[in-house]
């Protein structure tokens, strides 16, 4: 009952505060709108369109006051429905470097009957939008397209020129990417002096309580490999010593004990440091000392270990990970296997090459049996962009500005994002969004898909200001 009403308290202390908010933003309706309508376009792979997407917000754009001159619609001939949209607001002084807003607007598959709401349709319901990519990355997204609107509509005229780009294949391997295609085919469209993208924000803990706004400087990337072992196989009456299933089994096992070596970036060793404060503040000095003591020696495995007990994302923040996470084998139930197969799904640590993450494979395995093929490469691995005081210092001081007492800490980001692309093309790119997730990320991926009114809202306000602070530095 203590827990019910605690909730309760919560959720209408979180209303009122949105109430309150909202009345001083005449344009949130307008943002409003804009969401909704980006979201309850479906961006799905199967059978959505992002080419139609991309169409709809350069429409709000020149709505605004936008020349055709500064709306780039993008496709692909080979893939009419996964285009996008580049949209640019040209600033007063032509020599100072672009600064790019990154946002993708695809999402990943939703069923309908798995979802207890429609989940292409706008759902807000106690103090939450539920919907496919209210998170992931439509929230983003649409705050990019709604601040270039508000800054049009006021007449706004930054110093530096701000690009918008929002693409398609994110978040689907083997799709065409927008972003990947921008900066091979069209470069000169986006090219940037820095970027701001998805991949950080801020961390709620599970009381709700506001922990840190965490700014992402470098982030893995994912690669598959393919496991597969062959051999003439026979009838199932007669078990061979040699069993195509058996050494493939041998050869996961040895994988599922294999780790990859401890490595930092600046990211990783700032947030550690800031989230020991954060520890040792909560009552927890143990966390603390081995977040301190892997920040001096990553190779500190009893610390590590320890880390990886309490938060399994604090440990694979270190090192690249890799786990089997498909199995395909045999041909009949009556026979002995001549192929078997497994995907291992790795998340590359920076400047890994994917061919090195390979052969340390197949050195764990030690069985020339047991194929390693490396399956299609998505991009370049490269190093983590400098994380700089012209980009740390205005995040600072609106968060303090705006969440009195939340720190700031830098973060290498364990998934993978369109950054990667722009960071391999020279464009440093960054992980930043003012929107503060609950613990499990808002179940993005997952069903039922949410996001807090009053944080999206927040960040909306957030970012608006971070933006315009960028833009304004000569």
């Amino acid at each position: 009952m203590k827990s019910r009403f605690m909730l309760g308290a919560v959720s209408l202390m979180m209303a009122c505060v949105q109430s309150a908010y909202a009345s001083s933003d005449p344009s949130e309706q307008q943002f409003r709108a804009l969401y909704k309508e980006l979201v309850e376009t479906n961006t799905t792979l199967s059978s959505g369109s992002c080419t139609l997407a991309a169409e709809r917000i350069a429409a709000r754009l020149k709505t605004a006051g936008f020349p055709e001159a500064d709306l780039h619609l993008f496709a692909d001939p080979a893939h009419p429905k996964e285009g996008g949209l580049v949209a640019v607001l040209p600033g007063s002084d032509p020599k100072a470097k672009a600064i790019l807003l990154l946002a993708h607007i695809d999402v990943v598959e939703a069923k309908r009957e798995d979802w207890t709401r429609d989940p292409f349709t706008l759902i807000e319901e106690d103090g939450k939008f539920f919907a496919r990519g209210v998170v992931d990355d439509k929230a983003q997204a649409a705050i990019w397209a709604d601040t270039l609107v508000r800054f049009k509509s006021a007449g706004y005229v930054p110093h530096h020129t701000l690009k918008m780009a929002l693409t398609c294949g994110e978040e689907t391997a083997g799709a065409f990417n927008g972003a990947e295609w921008l900066t091979k085919n069209r470069r000169e469209l986006i090219d940037a002096g820095f970027a701001l993208n998805e991949g950080a924000g801020g961390e709620l803990n599970a009381a709700g309580r506001r922990v840190s706004m965490t700014v992402q400087a470098g982030e893995k990337v994912a690669q598959n490999y393919r496991l597969e072992v062959t051999n003439r196989g026979g009838h199932s009456s007669r078990p061979q010593k040699i069993n195509a299933i058996y050494q493939l089994a041998g050869a996961l096992k040895k994988i599922e004990t294999f780790s990859f070596p401890n490595q930092l970036t600046d990211g990783s060793r700032g947030y550690l440091k800031g989230m020991a404060k954060i520890q040792a503040a909560e009552g927890h000095p143990d966390v603390a000392k081995a977040m301190l003591a892997v920040e001096k020696n990553p190779k500190d495995a009893r610390s590590v270990a320890l880390l990886d007990s309490r938060d399994i994302s604090w440990a694979t923040m270190l090192h690249t990970t890799c786990v089997a996470t498909m199995l395909d084998a045999g041909h009949a139930t009556n026979a002995l296997p001549q192929r078997a197969r497994a995907n291992v799904n790795c998340r590359i640590f920076p400047g890994v090459s994917q061919e090195d993450v390979r052969l340390a494979l197949v050195k764990a395995i030690n069985d020339p049996a047991v194929k390693v093929e490396t399956l299609e490469i998505r991009g370049e691995n490269s190093a983590p962009p400098e994380l700089t005081r012209a980009i740390m210092e205005p995040v600072e001081k609106l968060t303090a500005k705006m969440w009195p007492g939340v720190p700031v800490l830098p973060i290498l980001q364990s998934g993978a994002t369109d950054g990667q692309f722009l960071n391999a093309a020279g464009i440093p790119t960054y992980g930043i969004s003012g929107i503060f997730l609950t613990p499990d990320l808002g179940n993005i991926h997952g069903l039922n898909e949410y996001i807090g009114v009053q944080s999206l809202m927040e960040g909306r306000a957030f970012l608006h200001e971070l933006v315009r602070t960028y833009a304004g530095q000569p």
